[in-house]
């Protein structure tokens, strides 16, 4: 059985939560595959994270640049980007959930006494609350997704502002807050650190 992970605030941290997830996933023999919205390739978790074993990550759909600079013909563009992008991320879940080997778990449970409560495939949709709040990708297809998603599929949605309607749905929902960072004294984003 797999459950909604929210991971949201205006503090750092939340796609670095999300990244760590998905190694423990791998670190457990399970699968995970990572969508990051509004965001490009160059960032050194997507970098460790394509390598990993058991990790796919999805290509950015580009770099189209900060939302509030954008075009309205490029916005368009990001978005239908951005919506083949997820249903990529889809796609790729729903073929390793194909190939998951249900089998031993259910071995494993039965000795155990249990029921099934592990997830077998995570999937991260990183940024998926600006995604929505810019209109990169309809509420209602992630809302949709969510009340659909298989069984033995984890989610982590992260992002500022989360809908009330992915809030709802959230199984888990942290909060991260900003207390203190370089960037209100003009330091700008340090590679390794913010991406």
């Amino acid at each position: 059985m797999g459950l909604v992970h929210l991971y949201c605030g205006d503090g750092k941290g939340k796609s670095t939560a999300a990244a760590g997830l998905a190694l423990r996933m791998a670190g457990c023999g399970k699968q995970a595959v990572i969508c990051r919205f509004l965001k490009n390739d160059c960032s050194g978790e997507a970098e460790a994270l394509s390598r990993t074993e058991n990790v796919v990550v999805i290509p950015a759909a580009g770099d189209f640049g900060f939302t509030w600079n954008m075009t309205p013909e490029v916005k368009a563009e990001a978005a239908r980007a951005n919506r083949s992008m997820f249903r990529n991320a889809v796609e790729t879940v729903d073929s390793l959930l194909q190939k998951v080997d249900r089998s031993e778990n259910a071995v494993d449970d039965a000795l155990t006494g249990r029921d099934d409560l592990s997830a077998e495939v995570l999937l991260v949709l990183d940024e998926a609350c600006a995604a929505v709040n810019t209109g990169m990708i309809p509420l209602e297809e992630l809302t949709g997704f969510l009340d659909r998603r298989p069984a033995g599929l984890e989610v982590v949605l992260t992002g500022r502002n989360p809908a009330e309607e992915l809030v709802v749905r959230a199984d888990y929902m942290t909060e991260f807050r900003k207390r203190k960072h370089p960037y209100d004294r003009g330091i700008r984003a340090r590679n390794g650190v913010e991406y």
